[in-house]
């Protein structure tokens, strides 16, 4: 892939917007294109009739960076209006927590957010990195499990699942998806362990069941 092609690439990472949703497992796409904007001086602030989104460079090459307005379950009407060459960024309980898949393509495998957009595109052949977050425990559903918050055990974890996911995107704009997904399809290191002790913060009740693209 070459760095100075002029059409920008898009990068749309995949959650619920407002407060309400912040940093649960279901906006981890929203959390990897935050930090690719900090990482890119670029302002995530232009607000469009169905998304937010910023424009600018990475390495000379034009960019955008874009977080849907509507919910997970109606992404694609935010993908359709900025329609370019794209990459989705979004969860996958499917996947352990840490865990990254880069594919070229591919079927929605029950994400409502990428069933939307494919419905919407008419295409499965877009390009996607899925983003681990681990099934839900035995004692919670799909839905409460990814509209919940990364426990105190896990947050090292995400947090570090988001800077991988990141460096991942930029290997992709740079070395092309081929590359990419030879290096970051890989096992990551081994997650922490950091077992419960007395005293250890509870874990967040995860919110009410609702705008769950899961």
């Amino acid at each position: 892939m070459q760095e100075t092609k002029d059409r920008p690439y898009l990068i749309v990472g995949l959650g619920n917007p407002g407060d309400r949703f912040r940093d649960t497992r279901h906006n981890i796409g929203f959390a990897c294109v935050d930090l690719l904007a900090k990482r890119w001086g670029i302002a995530v602030n232009d607000r469009r009739r169905t998304t937010v989104l910023g424009q600018g460079y990475r390495n000379g090459a034009p960019v955008v960076l874009a977080k849907p307005r509507t919910f997970m379950n109606l992404s694609g009407e935010s993908v359709a209006y900025l329609m370019a060459e794209l990459i989705i960024v979004y969860d996958e309980m499917a996947l352990p927590l840490g865990r990254l898949r880069l594919r070229t393509q591919g079927s929605d495998a029950g994400h409502n957010g990428i069933k939307d957009i494919i419905r919407t595109l008419h295409t499965t052949a877009f390009p996607r990195l899925r983003i681990g977050i681990g099934p839900p425990d035995g004692g919670s559903g799909s839905v409460n499990h990814v509209l919940g918050r990364f426990s105190p055990e896990e947050q090292p974890d995400a947090e570090a699942c988001v800077i991988r996911a990141a460096d991942a995107l930029e290997c992709f704009l740079t070395d092309g998806i081929s590359i990419a997904m030879n290096r970051f399809n890989t096992d990551p290191q081994p997650p922490s362990t950091n077992p419960v002790t007395p005293g250890s913060p509870a874990v967040p009740k995860p919110p009410e069941p609702d705008a769950s693209g899961a």
